[in-house]
């Protein structure tokens, strides 16, 4: 299964790095999650990758040929949501520690907001190439993944400053108050089925971001080479549409990686890629949050 998240290709837990995803089988030995109910689970036979690497227990295999009865699968080196949870806590606390500090140091009145917003971009395009390379990469680099973080921390810390100090006071907390609402009600929507994520819920999610993407970077280049806002997908009613849209497909990312994280315990997945689990849902979070961002301006501004 490929990554969920706004950088497309981020890997997450594809088949290359041994885990199938929607093909694979539950670990041999451990209970059948995901067998039933799970739409990946039942696959046609053939399938190169429907046979998961963990599932293969010479232990357990070893203990059924001698008739002992079967034991619990070892998960000595597998992720767990605890490794999740520590992970995604330090990737999330050094990118809030960043901002924080971008936001005391970078004054953004009038005569220091031009220096500001240069070191700003230089830090967002900085975090944009690391989190780049990390999505093409084989395997999670912890190292990569928190200077991610720290990059994309003092980007937003100075946004956030901009929007707060010039804009509409107040916004970056009603951003994060918003953040935090779409992460536990997609939570508890997930958690209580509401949210079936499967095959074709992950290809309309993909396609329908991609054509966000697009629109969106087609009018930056109208505004950057014509002059103006655009195509208007920045301000006015039309900016409001596409920020709810936005916020919407940041809900969708947070149940692709919710889903993502959930088969990776239950298949197996090593414990490494529990930094791919923070990498992805610091995204998403980050997409959320600056997507509710731009629509505090936007009703403010007009």
């Amino acid at each position: 299964m490929r990554s969920s998240n706004p950088v497309f290709s981020r890997r997450g837990f594809s088949r290359d790095n041994g885990y199938a995803g929607f093909n694979a089988q539950p670990q041999a030995g451990g209970a059948a999650v995901g067998t039933q109910g799970n739409p990946y689970a039942q696959q046609p036979t053939g399938n190169p990758y429907a046979q998961n690497p963990y599932a293969q227990n010479p232990y357990a295999q070893q203990d059924l040929q001698h008739g002992a009865p079967p034991q619990a699968p070892v998960t000595t080196g597998r992720m767990t949501m605890d490794d999740v949870v520590m992970r995604t806590g330090t990737t999330l606390g050094v990118l809030i520690v960043t901002a924080a500090v971008a936001w005391a140091a970078l004054p953004v009145d009038d005569a220091n907001i031009s220096r500001s917003y240069g070191i700003a971009i230089g830090a967002g395009l900085i975090g944009m190439v690391l989190a780049l390379v990390q999505s093409f990469k084989r395997k999670a680099s912890p190292a990569l993944i928190v200077s991610y973080a720290a990059f994309e921390g003092v980007f937003l810390g100075v946004v956030s400053s901009v929007v707060d100090n010039r804009i509409a006071s107040g916004a970056a907390m009603q951003a994060v108050i918003g953040t935090l609402a779409v992460f536990a009600a997609v939570l508890v929507a997930y958690r209580a089925g509401w949210i079936r994520v499967n095959r074709r819920f992950y290809g309309f999610v993909m396609a329908a971001a991609l054509g966000f993407v697009l629109l969106m970077a087609v009018n930056l280049l109208f505004a950057v080479f014509g002059g103006g806002d655009g195509l208007g997908f920045r301000s006015g009613g039309l900016g409001i549409a596409f920020g709810i849209i936005g916020v919407l497909l940041g809900a969708c990312f947070l149940a692709l990686d919710f889903k993502q994280v959930e088969d990776g315990i239950a298949y197996g997945a090593p414990k490494e890629e529990a930094w791919l689990a923070a990498f992805g849902l610091t995204m998403t979070l980050v997409w959320i949050y600056m997507e509710f961002l731009r629509l505090i301006s936007i009703l403010n501004s007009d």
